[in-house]
């Protein structure tokens, strides 16, 4: 699997360089949330706020009305609870053109439950007005610019930094209310977001080896959500759904699917993985991924559940999985 490091850092400045009109705001994190490369190639578009994230909301719809395109780059916790209330009333109510890039969602970082971003999308898609993205893995942090410029009011980016895998193949960018249907099956619909689709590769390619048909979807836009590919997914299969994601997993990409499901009065089972009402501590990612049920044996787990009956898997036969960068529809492979 091919790893990239700091993709945003260069691709950000590449994006900007024939549009005057984007301009970044860092929270005192500049280097820690890869702005630091825009700031050194166009110092007069770059605002350093301080620690002074309310104001850095309210600062950024001013510059929106002024014509400009504000990214914002900071923790993504620091976004949504520290300035809500400035985030709700002048970014979201005034259908402002700000577009805030929150690194480190879920539980990426070692900083404990003040650093960790568990809520923000159960806030955030709530909001009127406001698109939520999520992303993957190195191709969609290189596209996810092109996606957030075209939408034509606030946007709320779960970034990804520092080394990343390319799991989806470098000429199918993310797409904007575009699900990737990474497998097809009848048996079960697995959907996915974030870092955890790389842990549910894993899974259904041993999965597939006990003879089970799973339709596998990665969605990376979680408002709006409203593609048809996805309630087909859902009322397809023969014993039911998961869903697996960095945040609670009330009130995210589960939540989303649940709504679905009643809305659309569909007869079928749906597991929710992802924090079960709780907060997380401070360790390692692989650490508290296993410890929070995030990972590929949690996931496997839950089909047992799911199908009533045993699978058999174990760890190493799931750590033993290489992945490759996928197109839609195609199947990873196995070592």
């Amino acid at each position: 699997m091919e790893i990239l490091s700091k993709i945003h850092a260069g691709n950000l400045v590449r994006w900007a360089r024939d549009r005057p009109e984007v301009v970044v705001l860092s929270a005192d994190l500049t280097s820690s949330c890869e702005a630091d490369q825009f700031r050194d190639a166009y110092p007069d578009r770059f605002f350093s706020m301080g620690v002074a994230e309310q104001n850095m909301l309210s600062f950024a719809a001013g510059l929106a009305r002024e014509g400009k395109m504000p990214l914002i780059h900071t923790f993504a916790v620091f976004i949504y609870r520290r300035a809500y209330d400035q985030l709700a009333m002048s970014v979201a109510y005034a259908n402002a053109n700000v577009k805030m890039f929150g690194f480190l969602p879920g539980i990426l970082t070692p900083g404990g439950a003040t650093h960790q971003a568990i809520d923000d999308i159960a806030l955030l898609r709530t909001l009127p007005n406001m698109t939520v993205l999520e992303v993957g893995d190195a191709t969609e942090v290189e596209s996810v610019l092109d996606v957030m410029a075209a939408v034509d009011g606030p946007v709320y980016v779960r970034m990804l930094r520092g080394q990343l895998p390319r799991l989806f193949a470098a000429e199918e960018p993310m797409r904007l209310d575009t699900p990737r249907v990474l497998s097809r099956g009848g048996d079960l619909t697995l959907v996915t977001s974030g870092v955890c689709t790389e842990e549910a590769l894993r899974a259904t390619t041993v999965l597939r080896s006990r003879g089970l048909g799973v339709e596998h979807l990665h969605v990376s836009t979680l408002k709006p959500c409203n593609s048809p590919i996805i309630l087909e997914a859902l009322a397809q299969p023969k014993y039911g759904v998961v869903s697996l994601e960095n945040h609670l997993a009330s009130g995210g990409l589960g939540s989303i699917l649940a709504e679905k499901i009643a809305d659309a009065g569909l007869g079928v089972r749906q597991i929710r993985l992802g924090l079960q009402d709780t907060f997380a501590h401070g360790a390692s990612k692989p650490y508290l991924m296993r410890e929070y049920g995030l990972d590929a044996l949690a996931l496997t787990r839950a089909v047992e559940r799911l199908v009533g009956q045993p699978l058999h898997i174990r760890e190493e036969e799931l750590a033993a999985v290489r992945l490759e960068a996928v197109h839609s529809e195609h199947k990873v492979e196995a070592l």
